[in-house]
């Protein structure tokens, strides 16, 4: 799965949700490469009916098809003025970290490494769904997060999905870099499970 450049991430709704699915698909192709779940106990599903799951710890499964093997997690323990939310791969080792800005009401964060690095800054806008991965000193532009993908063919590959999904896009230098792509799909499924519903209501 991070050999691609380019992802496709689709939302699968139910009526009464309690938990996020999310297929991912090859953003070329529509073919299936993984799926992302969150992984809540029973306690923690029946308090998101009377509170807003932001405040609340998450953990979300990233796994790879077809065998369905674990590639990495993204959890967060809980809420508290800015949230700490910690990417670990399948050994349960600290790839990095993702930190919300104190005051930022567009969704932007800071993504570091296990090293305590500082290495992507996450900027969004107040409205809609387009955010991109910038360098630290936002010189390079690591990839971008969209309703839609880049290029001629974009509209062409969004008849594989629906209205609900999202694209992500990773600049090709990172292509032989796994642990910076790792970051940056995490940061993708983040945008979305964790950072953008602060700003929707209770039930979701």
């Amino acid at each position: 799965m991070l050999e691609l450049n380019r992802f496709a991430i689709q939302e699968n709704k139910t009526v009464f949700p309690s938990v996020q699915t999310y297929d991912i698909r090859n953003g070329d192709t529509g073919e299936l490469v993984g799926t992302a779940t969150e992984t809540l106990s029973p306690l923690i599903k029946t308090l998101r009916w009377v509170l807003s799951k932001h405040w609340l710890p998450t953990r979300i499964e990233v796994r790879e098809k077809p065998d369905d093997s674990l590639v990495f997690t993204v959890g967060r323990s809980g809420y508290l003025f800015r949230s700490r939310v910690e990417v670990r791969d399948a050994q349960d080792v600290l790839v990095g970290y993702f930190k919300s800005h104190l005051l930022t009401i567009s969704g932007g964060f800071a993504v570091y490494d296990q090293n305590d690095t500082l290495f992507a800054q996450v900027q969004g806008r107040l409205f809609g769904f387009d955010y991109c991965f910038l360098t630290a000193d936002n010189s390079v532009e690591l990839g971008r997060v969209s309703k839609r993908i880049g290029g001629p063919a974009g509209v062409a590959r969004e008849v594989f999905f629906s209205a609900d999904n999202y694209f992500l896009e990773i600049n090709p230098d990172l292509s032989e870099q796994p642990l910076a792509k790792m970051l940056l799909v995490a940061a993708a499924l983040a945008i979305d499970l964790i950072y953008k519903s602060q700003t929707r209501g209770i039930t979701d």
